[in-house]
């Protein structure tokens, strides 16, 4: 059995993310508004889909310590399955937990959030 991560790291590895993304958002547009107040969401989803595919973790995760891996085997998940998790969590099914404790976007992508 694969040891999962507790909520409270993969909460505060989701903010690193989120803020960091916000940052960047600000670098392209100081005002947020409109639009543009998506942009922050795109980034997330660049940034989270493309490290977690890489380097199976995203740079908040990275950051407290955490990857993502295979439920199944514990090995890395394909960059398709890294994306189709990245954008379920853009969705905001994590908000929904299984029994288990996995969020959703893990669940759809058989993937699970591990402490390294």
């Amino acid at each position: 059995m694969l040891d999962q991560a507790a909520f409270n790291r993969r909460f505060v590895a989701l903010l690193l993310d989120w803020f960091m993304c916000l940052g960047i958002a600000h670098l392209f547009h100081r005002n947020l508004a409109g639009g543009a107040q998506f942009l922050p969401l795109g980034i997330f989803f660049l940034e989270v889909g493309i490290l977690t595919a890489l380097q199976g973790s995203s740079a908040g995760q990275r950051i407290v310590r955490l990857r993502v891996v295979d439920a199944s085997t514990g090995g890395r998940i394909s960059a398709l399955r890294a994306f189709k998790r990245t954008l379920f969590l853009c969705l905001v099914f994590p908000a929904i937990f299984t029994k288990e404790g996995r969020g959703y976007h893990d669940w759809f992508s058989n993937s699970v959030v591990v402490k390294y």
